[in-house]
């Protein structure tokens, strides 16, 4: 019985298949973090299926997405064969697909919980629209449609070809037309020719993944009951695979998100709420900057337009998880194995395929941890190490003893990163290098003089924020789910891949989960990249010479054991923008209520952040 077999069937057995590493043997420690710490991190997990910052550990869960759907949404599973799908059927466990309807069921129960409430509350007490509002999408929840005709491109014009039951078709289909669709040139980092994707737009863009599993509908719907609509409520989507100056350079993206800012304060004489998700935070730093460079809108136009930027689960640092994906195409979610998202994987994807695809993607890469050492730690040290933990989180990457002299010694984050580009051809070498930067800028001299490079200009820790003085920043993000802080790996010894080194998921031993580490964050992003330039590198004065005011509102992660979404006091990275506390301090804000917000701190982000290794000049 093959290992994957044995996992979707609850064995938990070890393989019989032979492995390059020694194992640990029976009994022997290997505690990274306390077993305590462990057990509060992780809380309580029930039986869901998780969101990837990665979508395409999502793939397989498609299917579940489209069972959320009514007959007339999308396709109900009886309709998967009628829909020439026997192919998928054929590769799909009937247990699973009894699971996904349980699921499914059970989500279409649970997922009105706080429908229009938090608003309609909000109504009774005299809130009311005031300012805009513009909403700028994370990773991968915005859709892609095709607008090619060439002749390989007709078949999919204006279908969704990222976040539709017509990306599984033609994945499960037509693999080599899909890849070829959803890859960019590896040249240019645009299109390739003959094909066309774009981010499709509208409040469509955004506010479901995919029918049935909601992105920003709620919000949307809470924000309607105080009276916003398509007049003074827009969402700014994107191309998410484009680096940030490709988006200028091919779709104008922020020429267009000024025009539609300027737009809204000259018809509503007052100035905007930005509300940014994950990626998305970095996506509007980058704005900040590109607006208020010469020619574009000047010094002073973030003032002047600009009330109060609401930066949800922003991942200012990166994610740590992000470097695996390009480093060796794995799509791990967290600790836990998703069994629908590994079964869709490893049938219809190899890693050599999914590492190919992330890579070819600029704004997946623009994910990789920003810091360096200063901000994750080296060998022998992390700021959010912990009392009792015997190896340190500063060794991101550790591999164990190998009888091969290849095996290279374990990496920090710096060293992994630049691991990755030695390792890498050439044409993803030369797209990281012109597009990011991930260091530290330690003076006030070095900061201005990074902006006149947009190489900087995602790198908090590389640029400041604009000079605006009025300006108003509240970062809202969840804390206490295991999120991947560090990994093991091993050297991939299999004839037919091109990668060098692997996961080593036959490691599960004490706080080593299948090779992964868990430390804290979000699910998704680790609480450093979530919450220290807004716990501390912004009340440096480098970074934030105009003294911008940052509120800070954690969120606990407290899950509905039976919400597959987390339920109203979700924190997860993607669920959380459900939350009914977070809708509450949305509306406020956009309502002219922000000024009641007062910082809320759960976890040790301000601990941790001291021990950072960047400091005041």
């Amino acid at each position: 019985m093959s290992t994957l077999r044995r996992r979707f069937l609850g064995d938990t057995s070890s393989s019989t298949e032979p492995s390059c590493e020694p194992s640990p043997a029976k009994g022997e420690p290997v505690t990274l973090v306390s077993h305590s710490r462990l057990k509060e991190l992780k809380g309580k997990r029930g039986k869901r299926w998780q969101f990837s910052i990665f979508g395409l550990g999502g793939l397989f869960g498609l299917v579940v997405a489209a069972l959320f759907a009514n007959q007339h949404d999308v396709i109900n599973l009886e309709g998967l064969v009628d829909f020439n799908m026997e192919s998928l059927l054929d590769v799909i466990p009937a247990g699973i697909l009894k699971d996904a309807k349980d699921i499914t069921r059970h989500e279409r129960e649970t997922v009105n919980y706080d429908s229009f409430s938090v608003g309609l509350h909000l109504q009774s007490q005299g809130v009311r629209a005031l300012h805009p509002v513009i909403m700028i999408p994370g990773v991968i929840s915005t859709g892609l449609e095709s607008w090619g005709t060439e002749k390989e491109s007709i078949q999919y014009f204006r279908k969704r070809l990222w976040g539709s039951w017509s990306m599984m078709k033609a994945l499960v289909l037509d693999k080599a037309s899909w890849k070829r669709h959803i890859m960019l040139d590896k040249l240019t980092g645009l299109d390739p020719p003959g094909v066309k994707l774009r981010a499709a737009q509208g409040f469509d863009a955004a506010d479901f993944f995919i029918t049935g599993y909601w992105i920003w509908g709620k919000i949307l719907e809470n924000l309607a009951t105080l009276g916003y609509d398509p007049t003074n409520a827009f969402t700014a989507a994107y191309d998410w695979r484009l680096s940030c100056a490709n988006l200028e350079n091919r779709d104008h993206y922020f020429t267009r998100l000024r025009s539609h800012i300027e737009t809204a304060v000259l018809t509503s004489d007052e100035k905007v709420v930005l509300i940014s998700h994950s990626m998305g935070s970095q996506v509007l730093f980058y704005f900040y900057h590109w607006v208020e460079a010469s020619g574009h809108g000047g010094p002073g136009w973030v003032d002047k337009y600009v009330d109060s930027w609401i930066n949800v689960s922003g991942s200012m640092l990166g994610a740590l998880k992000g470097l695996p994906a390009v480093l060796s195409g794995e799509m791990k979610d967290t600790a836990q194995l998703n069994a629908f998202a590994v079964y869709g994987l490893e049938k219809f994807l190899g890693k050599d395929e999914r590492c190919e695809i992330f890579r070819s993607m600029p704004g997946v890469s623009s994910m990789l941890p920003k810091g360096g050492n200063a901000v994750w730690g080296n060998k022998t040290w992390a700021p959010d190490d912990q009392p009792d933990q015997t190896v340190s989180f500063g060794t991101f990457i550790n591999f164990k003893e190998s009888n091969s002299t290849q095996s290279p010694s374990n990496l920090t984050v710096e060293e992994s990163i630049s691991y990755l580009l030695e390792h890498s051809d050439t044409w993803y070498k030369d797209q990281i290098l012109d597009h990011y930067s991930h260091g530290v800028a330690h003076t006030s001299a070095e900061v201005e003089d990074n902006e006149k490079d947009h190489r900087k200009w995602m790198n908090p820790l590389e640029t400041r924020l604009p000079l605006a003085p009025n300006l108003k920043i509240f970062c809202f993000y969840g804390v206490g789910k295991s999120t991947e802080r560090s990994y093991f790996y091993r050297e991939d010894q299999d004839p037919n891949s091109s990668l060098n080194v692997t996961m080593d998921t036959s490691l599960t031993m004490g706080a080593v989960d299948h090779g992964v580490i868990p430390g804290e964050g979000d699910g998704t992003v680790p609480l450093l990249s979530n919450g220290y330039m807004c716990a501390k590198g912004w009340h440096l004065k480098r970074f934030n010479p105009a003294g911008v005011k940052i509120k800070v509102y954690e969120m606990p992660h407290e899950p509905d054991r039976f919400s597959p979404r987390g339920g109203p006091n979700t924190g997860d990275h993607v669920d959380i923008l459900g939350r009914s506390s977070l809708n509450d301090l949305i509306l406020r804000i956009a309502g002219g209520k922000g000024d009641q917000i007062e910082d809320n701190y759960v976890s040790n982000v301000r601990e941790y952040s001291e021990k950072v290794k960047i400091y005041e000049e």
